[in-house]
Formats: structure tokens, C-alpha cells, sequence
């Protein structure tokens, strides 16, 4: 293996969620996906630790399908980046309504005001800026500028545990079983 783990694991990540072999005049996300990775998921909300946890569990996934040995100071010592714990969550959320994994994770960059900005507009600045507010939970009391605005929500979504925001969520836009 010549290629270092953390590009093999981007990429690796990156093929759960985007096209890796995009078709001609097709965007491309790799700076947004890039900027999501490089931005730690810091949790505030007792409960969102396990959304941490759950992104770095994709790390286990990831050296048993890439058949590489283990690196516990990679695997548990960095933290949570933005993007595994979409990409995690969006597996979670997938179970629940069987909405694919994808549509889940772009549907996340949607809710956040992400989804326009791929490689041919990225804006790191901005991106930043919305992490920042996504993360540090100063987006709106109703969710918008979070992952899930809720039109008329019972609590301040910015004290809601991401769990609990998205079965909120599921009940707002009429998506339960």
C-alpha cells in the first residue's frame, strides 16, 4: 500500500455518497466533501456523542473491506469529521424510512445549504461559516440552517439531541411508515 490510509479512506468515503467516476459535464464534489472531512463533529447535546461514535466506527468498516492492518491511534484517537458522521447518520436514517444512503447524506447538505457547492463554485468561507453554525448549534430554533428545519418544531432544535431532531423531522415532513 503506497497510497497513505487517509486518502485511501476519503476516497473510500467519498464512493458512499457521490458518483467516483462522474460522467462528462457532471459536477463534482470533492472540495465540499474535502472541507466536511477536514471540519471535526464536535458534539454539545448530551446523545450526540453517539453520533461521533458512529462516524468513527466506519473507520472499522473501512480496514476490513480494505483488508489493512489496524492503526489504533488512527482509528480511535482523531476525532469525528463532519463527513463520517453524515455518512454514518445517513446509514441510521436510511433504516429507518429506506430512503438510500445517499439521497439521505445530499438531502443533509440540502437542509444545511451545501448541495450547490461543488468543485466548480466551492466557497470555503461560507462552508465554514455554515459548519460553524451547524456544529456550535446557531442555526435557528426551528432547525433551518441545521440538518432538519421543522416547520413548527416543540422544543428549540438547537437543545435537541440529532436523533431526536430527525424523528421530529420524519413526523414533519410526513415520512413515517
Amino acid at each position: 500500500m503506497d497510497e497513505p490510509i487517509e486518502n485511501l479512506y476519503f476516497n473510500w468515503l467519498c464512493a458512499r455518497v457521490i458518483n467516483m467516476k462522474p460522467r462528462r459535464n457532471e459536477a463534482t464534489y470533492y472540495d465540499l466533501l474535502r472541507k466536511l472531512h477536514r471540519t471535526e463533529f464536535v458534539w454539545t447535546v448530551p446523545g450526540d456523542d453517539n453520533r461521533a461514535e458512529d462516524g468513527k466506527e466506519l473507520r472499522k468498516e473501512f480496514i476490513f473491506q480494505a483488508e489493512i492492518p489496524d492503526d489504533p491511534d488512527w482509528r480511535i484517537l482523531i476525532g469525528c469529521s463532519v463527513l463520517e458522521m453524515l455518512i454514518a447518520f445517513a446509514r441510521r436514517a436510511e433504516f429507518q424510512d429506506s430512503t438510500p444512503l445517499p439521497e439521505w447524506f445530499w438531502e443533509f447538505l440540502t437542509n444545511l445549504g451545501l448541495h450547490t457547492y461543488d468543485d466548480s463554485c466551492f466557497e470555503e468561507d461560507f462552508v465554514e461559516l455554515v459548519l460553524e453554525s451547524f456544529i456550535w448549534r446557531t442555526y435557528a430554533p426551528d432547525g433551518n440552517g441545521g440538518l432538519f428545519p421543522i416547520m413548527n418544531p416543540p422544543n428549540d432544535q438547537r437543545q435537541v439531541e440529532i436523533w431526536y431532531q430527525f424523528c421530529e423531522y420524519l413526523v414533519d415532513q410526513d415520512r413515517l411508515p
